[in-house]
Order: structure tokens, then sequence, then C-alpha cells
């Protein structure tokens, strides 16, 4: 069965071609009433429907048939429909159009795979993960908020390709699961998260390779495990500022607009790009209505300070109690995910509590739903967006060596025998809690970069200033002389 999702193209070609639009959700049509392709509705399929698409993708005019745009017949027009309709012309008129299509998946077809469902093991693996990471990250001048899920998501990418002590530190870091043992539950996590009009969970994974096959060439044992368990999509790219167009453009696209940039430019060095995509979009299952909205309310914030908030009224009856802290759940429509607010004691500030937390006694605070009793809630509404690097913090948390450009072992993402480490994970993230429910989004972007500096030099001892000298006995150690040298005048 071949992999569904597999469009491995050089990002460049003879058209001026920017991958940076938006996708156009198709009309579905009769299969028999569409011609593929025919864009300009002139009946055929011609290079001058290309120009038409690719006029459309730059936001320069509109395809007259838009519907004969979805070549994969996916719902939605993109850049992977280009990418198809392009190949189609290209068979058509060999002539008319030159352009290289590099296939990374080339004679790998998807194996059946197997999962396996969340239990307390990865629960409390990635619920420490976090809480570790919150620890780090905390301070009273920003909003965080991260996705642990998205950043353990993207580093399993990454782990399946790393070898030895790096993989080791990886594994301890992201909560102690071996790496095969990861991969299924990833993989069962993904293909379980709901799709419904009023609650959805997406998640997207794609892998960015340099095309420059002196320097890098895809390790296939790598890219089949990255496909079976995270049905990533695979793309070799000129790592120039049109692939920075392309991620930027795929991540616009999997979290829904909501973080349409992950990159600014690509380094010389960098020949690797793993990404991870989340998004989620529920509505409340007890909606708030006009009249819980209420304006002017006061909020204390971290430094003191009273700020003015636009607060949601309601009566909740799913309270949560721990030690130190109290709080609701209040859950979304179809009831899979929930929102939960978590209180600390006025006795202890926010990040006292967070200083304090345990992956036990958080889930245990989130498992102790009672019902007994109606609580009266206000909950601000609120959007933020936050972006933090966290190559810094990582090792704080015992992943050091795969960040270490002299003995970090990526040895099983590259067939070319070159040193690589890892230079940059970059992470963004964004919610709105509003009176309708809740929009949320999370990147996680890890930049993979040959050794392109010279060995260290050896050690170097010139003695160009002021020292001590000695003559010494050398059966002894015996210092029989001892002078220093201030001049050389």
């Amino acid at each position: 069965m071949k992999h569904k999702r597999i469009i491995s193209a050089l990002l460049s070609t003879t058209m001026a071609l920017s991958v940076g639009a938006g996708c156009l959700t198709a009309n579905s049509a009769p299969e028999d009433d569409i011609l593929y392709g025919d864009v300009n509705a002139d009946s055929e399929l011609s290079v001058a429907d290309l120009v038409m698409f690719s006029r459309w993708m730059l936001g320069r005019g509109d395809m007259t048939a838009p519907d004969a745009a979805d070549m994969n017949s996916d719902g939605k027009v993109n850049m992977f429909d280009f990418i198809l309709m392009r190949r189609k012309v290209a068979e058509k008129f060999p002539d008319a159009i030159k352009y290289r299509l590099t296939d990374l998946c080339a004679g790998i077809e998807s194996n059946q795979t197997e999962g396996l469902e969340a239990d307390d093991e990865l629960v409390l693996a990635q619920t420490g993960f976090g809480i570790e990471l919150m620890k780090r990250l905390y301070n009273t001048e920003e909003n965080e908020m991260i996705s642990p899920y998205s950043i353990i998501s993207a580093f399993g990418m990454l782990a399946n390709g790393a070898k030895g002590d790096t993989l080791t530190e990886i594994e301890d870091t992201l909560g102690g699961i071996p790496i095969e043992k990861l991969n299924k539950y990833l993989y069962t996590l993904r293909n379980s998260q709901p799709d419904e009009e009023h609650c959805r969970l997406s998640t997207a994974n794609s892998i960015w390779a340099r095309n420059a096959p002196n320097r890098i060439q895809v390790n296939k044992d790598f890219l089949q495990t990255d496909m079976d368990y995270y049905d990533a999509e695979f793309y070799l790219a000129p790592f120039d500022q049109t692939t920075v167009d392309a991620i930027n453009s795929w991540c616009g696209r999997n979290t829904d607009g909501m973080i349409p940039e992950i990159i600014q430019k690509i380094e010389d060095d960098e020949i690797m790009h793993l990404i991870n995509a989340v998004a989620f979009e529920a509505e409340w299952q007890d909606k708030y209505e006009s009249d819980n909205i209420i304006k002017n309310c006061n909020f204390t914030a971290a430094d003191g300070s009273v700020q003015y908030a636009e607060m949601m009224s309601s009566t909740e009856y799913n309270y949560l109690s721990g030690d130190n802290a109290q709080g609701i759940m209040k859950y979304y429509e179809g009831g899979r995910y929930a929102f939960a607010a978590i209180l600390p004691d006025e006795s202890m500030t926010l990040g006292e509590y967070i200083g304090q937390l345990t992956p036990e006694s958080l889930n245990a605070l989130l498992k102790s739903q009672t019902t007994d009793e109606p609580i009266r809630t206000l909950i601000p509404k609120f959007k933020s967006e936050y972006s933090v690097q966290l190559e810094e913090i990582l090792p704080t948390m015992g992943m050091e060596l795969v960040f270490d450009k002299w003995n970090a072992d990526l040895s099983g993402l590259n067939d070319v025998p070159i040193p690589m480490y890892v230079s940059s994970v970059l992470h963004k993230t964004f919610i709105q809690v509003d009176e309708d429910g809740t929009k949320a989004a999370a990147i996680t972007d890890i930049a993979v970069n040959e050794c392109t500096a010279a060995m260290p030099p050896e050690k170097q001892l010139y003695f160009d200033r002021p020292f001590l000298y000695c003559i010494v006995d050398t059966e002894t150690a015996l210092p029989v002389f001892m002078g220093t040298l201030n001049s050389v005048e």
C-alpha cells in the first residue's frame, strides 16, 4: 500500500512559483464531470492550465474551474495539487516544461503498523516532560504555553536517526520510553484524534532535506520508520528562500493559519528540518451566552498590578482538588477534550506551585474530578502567542549530546558519513479562549546542521607573558632552581 501522503519534490522550478498562497477548498462534484487539471475549462490539460494555477498560487488571478485543480481528490487545492499537475503536464508535453522531481521514498512502501494505547507510562512521561520544561521556562513577565506532545513528536522523528548515547539522552529527556515503544504510542495518538465539526485535533509531520547529494542522502530506514509511525511528508528542496516560503506555507496550512511562520532563513550549514504541527479547535459543550460575559473585571497580574479583563461567567460542576491547588474541568463538545483551569492556593505564587509539581501530583489532580456541588466561576477571555528557543534549555534536562557538534550521533539520518548535530529547536504556540471555545496550535522545528568547521586545534601554549620556571631533578621532581621571567629586555 503506497503511503498516502508521499509527495517529494524539488521545490524549485523554471516558473517563478511561490508556495506561500493559501488553500482553496474544492466543491464536490461527480468525478465523471471533471477533467482534473483543466482549470481554465477549455476541455484539455495543457501548459495554459499550469500557468493559471501558478498565477492563483501567487494571488494574481482566479481559476475558471477550481474543482478541476484538486488533483489528489482530498477536498483541498494547494501546492501538492500543483506538483501533481506539473507532473501530468510534463508527461503530456515532455519538452514544454523542464523540471526535476525527486522521490525521497522511491522504492519504499508503508508497512502495516501496530500502535500502543496510551497508558500510565506514556501519560506520566509526557506530563513529566511538560512539567520539567515549564519549570525552566516560567517567568512572571510572559504568558508561556507549550505543547509537550508537539515537541515529543518532533524529537521522536529525530530519535529514529539517532544512535548510542545521543539516542539514550533523547529517550531519557522525553520520559524514559524507548523510541521503538514511543513510536507506537505516538502512532496511536495521532490516528485516534477526533476530526468532528465541533471538535478537531490534527497532527502533521514533515522532513525537509537539502538537495545536495554530496552532503546528505537521507537514510531509507530512517524514512521508512518516520513514514510508518508519523505519516511524515518528505521533501528535497534547495534550502533557499523558496524553501523558507514553502516551510512557512506548510506550517500555516497545518495550523489553520494560527502560526503562519516558523523560520525566516536557512543557514548554509543546515541540511535538514524536522517539523511537527498540531492544531486544535473545539467548541464548549456548555456554551457561554452573551449575558455571561462581564466586562471590566479585575485581574491581578503576577507583578501585582491590577488589570481589566472580560470574564466569562458560568456555573460548573466538575471540580478539581489537589495539593495546594483547586480548579475546574470544562468540557468541549463531544467530551473527548476539556479545559482544565488550575488555581494555586493563595499561600503560594504560581511559580512556587509549578516548582513543586510532579507528574504524579498533576495527574492525580486532573483525575480528582467531583460533581457534588455547583461552582460559580469566572474565567478571562484571552489570546496568547508564545515562541521559545529550546536548544539551551533541553541540555539542562539531560539532552546534551544531540546539540554537541563534535559528539552528536545522528548517523542514522544520513548515508553520507559526515558529523551532524541539532543547532536549534524553535517552538511556537498560539491559543485563543473565548465564549465560543478554544483554538490552539503548536509548531516544533528541529534544524539539523552538518559540522563544517575544522576540528578544534591541538592545545597551544604561548609563553608570551610573564611566567614561572624551574630547573627540576627529574628523579625526585625537586626544583633545583625556580624563577620568573617578567621581561626579556
